[in-house]
């Protein structure tokens, strides 16, 4: 177990890079899926609460499984080795755009969201007031596409934009839904995951009728919280889309992108999270990883910055590689 040696503790940390001031170290944090043991509540607790227990993180991001907001509206999935813990899906219902008209409001109390929120009771507990956590809330857009495909997804979009906006409006009612319950937990923020900031996918129309105005109010839901992140997904993404959503902090794949820390947080008010690659993290040997941080940390003179990667670190990351940057720090 890794001890704190400053003084600071967490969210006093956290918070004094958010206002631009020098903490008495650069926080840091990694995260990652729990493949299986996501879908039951206490695992997916034990596991999060040994992680901190491990290596004493800034911020516990909570990962559940990326289909846990779908799971109830009839989508099957099923983990099958990925390395990142991403579940493969075996049945999408979302066949045409009629489905939209049919697709109700989920209750947090019930189904797979209630696992998520007695899970995130249980990590609240055990955390004590001790470390922030935030739990993942996928984009409406991203719900949408859990359901329907990618394919199918931009179909309806550009075929039936009316009915997929039944579908955006009932996800968004829904999220809300599980934002407020999940605020009795104890959670200090969310870690909002947009994934269609992407110039490949989407043009910056369709970001702005399709997108933004649903990841706007899911946003203000949580804007009672003090430690929001915003997750802007991929390699090719259209940083400035999403750069001024209300958050504290907005998370990339810096190395990934090319967009770096220092030029990603001229175009931000709060703070960058990031700075590491999750794939140098995943090899052999920590070398790649120590070099990236150490140039993180210099890029931004040790302001505005939660040290970690981009994404998610793989399930089979070498533990010497996780425990050096926890170290680093």
């Amino acid at each position: 177990m890794i001890k704190m040696t400053k003084s600071d503790n967490k969210r006093q940390r956290l918070e004094t890079v958010l206002s631009g001031g020098k903490p008495d170290r650069v926080p840091v944090a990694l995260w990652r899926h729990w493949q299986g043991d996501d879908q039951d509540a206490e695992a997916m607790a034990a596991v999060h609460l040994q992680w901190q227990r491990d290596y004493d993180w800034d911020l516990l991001k909570v990962g559940p499984a990326s289909s846990y907001s779908v799971d109830d509206w009839g989508i099957k999935t099923e983990w099958t080795g990925d390395i990142e813990g991403t579940r493969d899906v075996l049945y999408r219902p979302a066949k045409t755009a009629a489905y939209w008209e049919k697709l109700r409001p989920l209750d947090p109390s019930k189904g797979m969201l209630a696992v998520q929120i007695e899970a995130l009771r249980l990590i609240g507990e055990g955390l004590r007031g001790e470390t922030p956590f935030t739990m993942t809330i996928f984009s409406p857009l991203t719900q949408v596409q859990r359901l329907a495909g990618e394919e199918g997804t931009l179909i309806h979009m550009r075929q039936h934009p009316e009915l997929l906006h039944l579908g955006l409006k009932t996800a968004t009612e829904s999220t809300i839904r599980f934002i407020e319950a999940a605020k009795k937990t104890g959670i200090s923020g969310i870690f909002y995951a947009v994934q269609h900031a992407r110039y490949a996918l989407l043009s910056h129309d369709e970001f702005n009728v399709f997108a933004r105005p649903y990841d706007l109010q899911v946003l203000a839901a949580a804007s009672d919280l003090w430690c929001n992140m915003v997750h802007i997904h991929g390699n090719n993404i259209a940083f400035e889309w999403a750069s001024d959503y209300p958050a504290h902090f907005i998370n990339w794949h810096d190395r990934e992108t090319g967009l770096s820390l220092k030029k990603g947080l001229t175009h931000i008010k709060g703070a960058a999270s990031g700075g590491i690659d999750h794939w140098s993290l995943h090899q052999e040997s920590p070398e790649a990883t120590l070099t990236e941080a150490k140039d993180a940390v210099e890029q931004v003179d040790g302001r505005r910055l939660l040290l970690g990667t981009g994404c998610v670190a793989m399930a089979t990351t070498p533990i010497r590689n996780i425990r050096a940057l926890r170290e680093f720090v």
